[in-house]
């Protein structure tokens, strides 16, 4: 056996000390090597499931404005929405049945614009087959204010309010818990479920303000993002010339 000389016996060892602080400063750093997922984070993710959704609905009942855009099964129908909405009212699209239309809202006014076939199937399916396409052709392309009594009113009007639409969807149903770490375009999340996923499960940003970036809901009721936090937009009345006083009861399915 070649014997190694005490020069190099001692180079070896301290490299060898060395190389081992290093891995247990790592170790002591990371736990084992592994990075903290909420470094550099607002610190949500490291708290129950239960302050997470409540801290979460603070920031979005606090938020003056919201994107909203997916589905919601309500009923039995599924509603295709992109929605925009602040404290005052919302502007966007709902897609229904193969069916689209417009629905905005300023205050307590709510107008529906959508286009001549429409009207035309409205009409049909309540029965109306006399004159139905000169009435869808004066409602094409135009806005048509809903009366605060007709029943369309109370059916479309909670699209386009921030708060309704926010208190009903964003509760998950059954026990908390937290789902891990994910992330939502380029945002990381930190994910909470109510009974393992059945009850719905919510995927909260770990960066700036806890707002609700996803939502899916409880019994495969629709999912839904929720992006543009805080960003404002312009809401108000279309004017006269854009709109149609349709007279009497909208006709709806």
């Amino acid at each position: 056996m070649t014997a190694i000389p005490p020069g190099r016996t001692r180079r070896v060892a301290m490299v060898s000390a060395v190389c081992a602080l290093a891995v247990t400063g790592m170790a002591g750093l990371t736990g084992c090597g592994s990075e903290d997922p909420d470094a550099g984070t607002n610190g949500v993710g490291k708290l129950p499931a239960a302050t997470i959704q409540a801290k979460t609905k603070k920031a979005a009942e606090d938020a003056k404005t919201v994107r909203l855009s997916g589905t919601v099964v309500s009923n039995g129908t599924t509603y295709t929405l992109d929605m925009r909405l602040k404290s005052d009212g919302g502007t966007g699209s709902v897609t229904s049945k193969g069916a689209s239309f417009r629905l905005l809202r300023v205050g307590e006014h709510l107008f529906l614009k959508a286009d001549a076939q429409f009207w035309a199937h409205e009409d049909d399916k309540n029965g109306d087959k006399q004159g139905d396409t000169a009435a869808a052709d004066k409602l094409e392309g135009m806005y048509v204010k809903v009366p605060t009594g007709d029943p369309a009113y109370k059916r479309f009007s909670g699209f386009t309010d921030k708060d309704v639409l926010l208190d009903g969807l964003l509760g998950l149903h059954g026990a908390l818990a937290t789902d891990g770490h994910h992330e939502q375009s380029g945002v990381p999340t930190i994910r909470i479920t109510g009974d393992k996923g059945s009850g719905g499960a919510l995927d909260v940003s770990l960066k700036g303000t806890p707002y609700p970036l996803l939502l899916v809901r409880a019994g495969n009721a629709g999912t839904l993002r929720l992006t543009d936090w805080g960003k404002d937009f312009p809401l108000e009345e279309p004017s006269e010339k854009e709109t149609v006083d349709y007279g009497q009861q909208l006709p709806t399915s």
